[in-house]
């Protein structure tokens, strides 16, 4: 026999407040209530085991409760626990999160936006590689927020569209200060192609020159832990050996560690390596990896929180811009260089 549905009305008398204080509280008002209030209006809900009728909502206030959440590549572990962070802040207020996979392509992210103007989507959130504000400018017209979660500094624009940004070109140069203060001088970089590479690559630039070290930007098929292992297998053959590796995130750098390692080279007592996103991986390798923390996290948490005060409010307003913060995590993998680290052209291979 089909359970019978608990309404509003129900967990309203339950609580003894009015009903239209739990649709206040069911629709992401919750700080607009005493916490007292909303705190028995919740547990109302979970004794009655009270389900909103997602389809009426809908029909009355003309919004699905559901939000997109993009990612370039959901198999890289720095997007998950962003993920993760962003479900949790929207379910909280009543929202459900939709995750998608754009593999990095343009095609796919402009589906989504797609989708959002037909109604889909109440908002997004997430990571664009490829679309600018520009294309998402039909999405404000319809009422749809969008929050980017971006690499480089931003400033704001005129469009409903807010930012959420780490400075990478910032995080860059001071990890490469980093290793030039602890003595390093043949610095590599591994970089790949897309997302953050720009600026990181911008970064570490902008540290070698101010240091009058000559840079060495080795390419990367891509950003994952077998093209690390491949372009220093490649480099460890045609190139003198740097007394330090920068990579362009931590499953590179872990590419990195193997190749060295394989090759008889001891990390960081020939070479240091670092990395870029702070996965969780990257505390359990051998040696332990340095780092770039980006809190991926409180990013996301973050991301939600501004997106849902945009539906909230159903602003419309010009967009804004907030730095999030960045930090080297040291771990094992750095050491300053050898003599005979300095010394060597190139014992791999």
């Amino acid at each position: 026999m089909r359970q019978r549905r608990i309404t509003q009305k129900e967990v309203a008398l339950h609580a003894g407040v009015a009903q239209a204080t739990v649709s206040l509280v069911l629709n992401g008002g919750r700080d607009k209530v005493a916490v007292e209030t909303a705190e028995r209006i919740e547990a109302a809900i979970s004794e009655l085991g009270y389900q909103p009728n997602r389809f009426a909502q809908a029909l009355r206030t003309q919004r699905t409760y559901v939000i997109a959440c993009i990612v370039p590549d959901l198999a890289n572990p720095f997007y998950p626990s962003l993920v993760v962070a962003v479900q949790k802040v929207a379910r909280e207020v009543g929202y459900e999160v939709v995750t998608i996979d754009t593999e990095g392509s343009a095609t796919n992210e402009k589906q989504v936006l797609l989708a959002a103007q037909h109604g889909r989507y109440d908002g997004i959130v997430g990571v664009f590689f490829n679309l600018t504000a520009e294309d998402m400018a039909p999405l404000g017209k319809a009422g749809v927020p969008v929050v980017r979660i971006e690499v480089s500094r931003k400033a704001g624009g005129p469009l409903p569209i807010d930012d959420l940004y780490i400075d990478n070109r910032a995080a860059a140069r001071a990890v490469t200060r980093y290793l030039l203060d602890m003595g390093h001088r043949r610095i590599a970089m591994i970089a790949a192609p897309g997302g953050p590479q720009g600026v990181r690559l911008a970064g570490y630039l902008d540290a070698m020159t101010a240091a009058g070290a000559a840079p060495d930007v080795l390419e990367a098929r891509n950003f994952t832990l077998e093209a690390g292992r491949d372009a220093t297998d490649a480099m460890l053959g045609a190139h003198s050996r740097p007394t330090a590796i920068v990579a362009a995130n931590d499953l590179v750098a872990i590419g990195v560690i193997q190749s060295l390692t394989a090759h008889g080279l001891g990390v960081p007592d020939d070479v240091s390596v670092v990395g870029f996103d702070d996965i969780m991986a990257s505390a359990l390798v051998t040696p332990a990896l340095t780092t770039v923390a980006q809190f991926q996290d409180k990013l996301g948490a973050r991301a939600a929180e501004v997106l849902l005060d945009r539906l909230a409010d159903s602003s419309t307003g010009p967009g804004r811009a907030e730095e999030m913060p960045f930090e080297i995590i040291v771990r094992d993998s750095v050491a300053a260089p050898s003599a005979a680290a300095e010394r060597a052209p190139n014992r791999g291979g």
